[in-house]
């Protein structure tokens, strides 16, 4: 087959032109006058310019310059009226953080070596998430490839980069890029992080990147010095003024940038962080037109190419049902329910999950959203959700674990921190054989007691406010009413903070991780030999209730076959009637013993899970 098409061509941004040189262009309303500057030098503090060239307007608030003598590895920024330079927003590369100068790049130097991969279906999904600065030692893309036989091998079949867009300091636990077509250099270049998605096609996996879409982080973002109608004043967010969505060249930013990713870095999908914080009143909302334009681009290509939203309006129209555009959603309600079940936390956002737990459960795993339109106690009564029974069972990535489910906590803790041991189990195993998209947290394979720790290294006006900050958020939970108890919170901005949340690999060939890890990888093994084939054709499910944590679930197969499981998700052993017990072959058990127990009439152990299948 003929080599991947590397190359995105933007209506802004430095663009190599077929008859050598490069164009610039910047969309920036708000000036009467605009400079490019082509500087030079090797470190941050040695930079000089080199030429001056004025850009002309061409109308719509648009300003370009062609320059001959410009070309890759060319570093550019753009010098204001009142003196002020700033880099390219649609910079593909920065080499010296988000306040130094842009780099041009070729988007073809790299030579692609998996020319035939197309990517998986989306049915058989089990993704990885991964924070590219703590899964290896080394903080790098290369880290991450070096590692990619072991996820391969552990029977992963995608990997979710957290976002990579450039942000300042030295780290960052991803959500404050405002490059947002940059990879952050600490990680590497962009040559760097293409050699590590090739690698992943090689070996069978696909690669997914979160972006963010819904802010830009709070130091860095220079759109205001130049097109303050980037933003809308009017509507406000957690983090500031919100992106207004109603103009055209916005919209357009955020449309490319999806296309640059997946066409100029062959990433096999994206994750949508928070787009419930993403206001726009058009006729065609802009998560619409995204997946619109993705579907249209991509139409005929033969590769698979998936989105996937995080979205706490748990919004079912934008999903697999008619005119739903995107693969899935990400599964909060699935992740908040087991939370409690196995920990007890009752308070913040749990408490919308407190009364009836395993109804809750039920309904989860049999429509897909726990709240379809219902009362939010957290949310002081406000009505939440769409329905979602009649979405496809591939529309939900459950988890039990990701970034901002241990990142969000004060000390990071996981959940082998949380619960006990034989419930973390249960939940794993609950987990990774059911007929969905399923998503690990890097190190969870084997039990990584690591902490994820929230990490910044944002200029020394920003440090006060976000440890005051961040001290307040958590001064409403148990625990942390005291000054003193929130005193003990790591500080983000502390490199030990960093150290401590970096995967402890050292750990990986010792006990109790080395069995858990070869449980993980047994999972998985039969969720593809099992499970996976039966996905496409899977019937509607149906659910039984008994005892106090007992719950039996069964999809239907529309060739005859179906997978059942049967759970007890509590401390104590529960009475299963004799019509719910598991009549074909079961496919894993947890606790080992519970087969046997229930061959003696004995009741369901607490923290049992058992899958079968009926053929």
């Amino acid at each position: 087959m003929s080599a991947p098409v590397a190359r995105h061509d933007m209506p802004f941004g430095a663009t190599l032109m077929e008859e050598g040189g490069v164009r610039f262009a910047l969309w920036a309303p708000d000036v009467d006058a605009l400079t490019l500057e082509v500087v030079a030098g090797d470190t941050a503090h040695g930079l000089h310019v080199t030429a001056h060239h004025a850009m002309g307007a061409v109308g719509d608030g648009w300003w370009a310059a062609e320059v001959a003598e410009a070309g890759p590895g060319t570093l550019y920024r753009y010098r204001l009226a009142d003196g002020l330079a700033v880099p390219d927003p649609a910079s593909r590369f920065q080499p010296f953080d988000v306040h130094g100068p842009s780099q041009v790049v070729d988007p073809t130097a790299y030579r692609w070596r998996a020319t035939d991969w197309r990517g998986r279906p989306w049915h058989e999904a089990v993704l990885y998430e991964l924070h590219p600065g703590t899964f290896s030692p080394e903080g790098t893309f290369a880290g991450i490839e070096s590692r990619l036989d072991h996820l391969a091998d552990l029977g992963i079949t995608a990997i979710e980069l957290m976002p990579v867009a450039d942000f300042p300091g030295c780290w960052n636990w991803g959500y404050d890029g405002v490059m947002m077509f940059a990879p952050d250099s600490r990680y590497g270049t962009p040559d760097d992080l293409k050699r590590l998605i090739d690698a992943a096609h090689a070996r069978g996996l696909m690669v997914f990147l979160d972006v963010v879409y819904n802010h830009f982080g709070p130091e860095g973002n220079y759109l205001h010095c130049y097109a303050n109608s980037f933003f809308d004043e009017a509507q406000h967010t957690p983090w500031g003024a919100a992106i207004d969505f109603s103009r055209s060249p916005v919209r357009d930013f955020y449309v490319q940038n999806v296309l640059f990713w997946l066409q100029e870095y062959l990433f096999d999908g994206l994750r949508f962080d928070a787009v419930h914080a993403i206001s726009d009143s058009q006729p065609e909302h802009i998560l619409d037109e995204i997946a619109r334009r993705v579907r249209v681009h991509f139409e005929g290509s033969g590769r698979h190419v998936h989105l996937v939203l995080e979205n706490d309006d748990n919004a079912a129209r934008f999903l697999g049902a008619p005119g739903g555009r995107f693969d899935a959603q990400w599964n909060d309600d699935y992740h908040h329910i087991i939370h409690h079940l196995l920990t007890g936390e009752g308070h913040g956002y749990y408490e919308d999950y407190v009364a009836d737990p395993m109804d809750r459960l039920s309904r989860v795993l049999t429509e897909g959203f726990d709240y379809q339109g219902t009362a939010s106690v957290h949310r002081d009564g406000q009505v939440r959700g769409e329905p979602s029974g009649d979405l496809p069972q591939t529309a939900f990535v459950d988890f039990i674990q990701n970034h901002d489910q241990v990142g969000n906590r004060a000390f990071g803790e996981r959940l082998t921190a949380l619960a006990p041991k034989p419930a973390v189990e249960a939940a794993l195993m609950l987990l990774l054989l059911a007929p969905r998209p399923v998503l690990l947290f890097m190190g969870e394979e084997w039990g990584s007691e690591r902490p994820f720790l929230f990490h910044v290294d944002f200029g020394e006006d920003l440090r006060t406010p976000v440890r005051e900050g961040r001290r307040a958020e958590f001064a409403r939970f148990p625990g942390f009413s005291d000054p003193a108890a929130r005193a003990r919170i790591p500080d983000p901005f502390a490199a030990e903070t960093f150290a401590d949340s970096r995967l402890d690999w050292d750990s990986l060939d010792a006990e109790p991780h080395a069995t858990r890890l070869r449980w993980v990888k047994g999972l998985l093994a039969t969720r593809q030999s099992a499970v996976a084939p039966l996905i496409p054709a899977l019937r509607p499910v149906t659910a039984d209730r008994f005892g106090a944590h007992g719950l039996r679930v069964c999809w239907h197969h529309r060739g005859g076959t179906d997978l059942v499981v049967v759970m007890n998700l509590g401390p104590e052993p529960v009475d299963m009637p004799s019509a719910h017990r598991p009549t074909g072959p079961a496919l894993a058990v947890t606790p080992a013993t519970a087969l046997a127990a229930l061959r003696q009439g004995a009741n369901l152990p607490p923290w049992t899970v058992i899958w079968a299948r009926s053929d």
